[in-house]
């Protein structure tokens, strides 16, 4: 089990996402969006969106740090592990509870705003499932950090170097599954790569639609129907004189 949990399912994940991505794009370019609710709701919209995404976008910096930069280069910047340990702790809290209060808006807003609700999907439904608990499991992993010192559980020489591993193609399972990693943690890596798998079936595509080109786009030009594009002729009647529209046609 442990080596298809962090040896097998961690490829066939990855696999079923980038196939994924390719079919829905390619056969549902209409259904790659976001399906905004903001139209039913926006007073809780507007509080939970901006923690939520705000609170995603430190998170995936704190984990790229931790999960992609080994603690041997860390160490050779002369950054102590105690050093790194509070800056980690105190990034990780912030972001953990921005994201925690956001998400909880959000659902709270989804399931108690009738119409918001009723155009959720079963699909959607299952990645909220899914993401409450990535999100539930990280935040365990944070607060556990938190309260232990930097000798608690060192997930950068057990976690990140499985994570750095799978990348490599050469999955290092004892570096997670039998290095005494806490089952927190080997749980939330279960888990988000679960995510990955179900991403390109779920509203989460709408992460690789940043409108970069919106910054270079052509302006927009309105005119009403008939017109010919070109600047009216200005009226020359003298001043102080009335010219009727109907006198002017003629």
């Amino acid at each position: 089990m442990s080596t298809f949990l962090f040896a097998v399912f961690p490829y066939l994940a990855m696999a079923v996402f980038v196939v994924g991505m390719i079919w829905r794009y390619k056969y549902d370019k209409f259904g790659w969006t976001t399906r905004s609710s903001q139209l039913y709701e926006s007073k809780l919209l507007r509080i939970g969106s901006p923690l939520f995404h705000y609170g995603i976008l430190m998170a995936v910096v704190g984990h790229a740090m931790g999960l992609v930069i080994p603690k041997g280069w860390t160490d050779a910047m002369g950054i102590d592990q105690h050093t790194y340990h509070l800056v980690a702790v105190i990034g990780g809290v912030t972001a953990g509870l921005m994201v925690t209060i956001g998400f909880i808006i959000l659902v709270f807003r989804r399931r108690t705003v009738k119409t918001v609700f009723n155009a959720t999907t079963v699909n959607d439904k299952v990645m909220y499932l899914v993401l409450g608990l990535n999100i539930f499991f990280g935040m365990w992993n944070t607060i556990s950090t938190a309260l232990g010192d930097e000798h608690f559980y060192n997930y950068r020489e057990g976690v990140s170097v499985w994570f750095r591993s799978i990348f490599m193609a050469q999955p290092n399972v004892e570096a997670i599954a039998m290095a005494g990693t806490p089952i927190q943690f080997q749980v939330h890596a279960v888990l988000s790569f679960l995510l990955i798998m179900i991403w390109p079936f779920t509203r989460l595509v709408h992460v690789f639609s940043a409108p970069v080109q919106y910054l270079a786009r052509p302006y927009i030009v309105y005119r009403s129907k008939g017109d010919t594009g070109q600047r009216p002729t200005p009226s020359r009647a003298p001043q102080g004189t009335w010219k009727s529209p109907t006198a002017s046609k003629r």
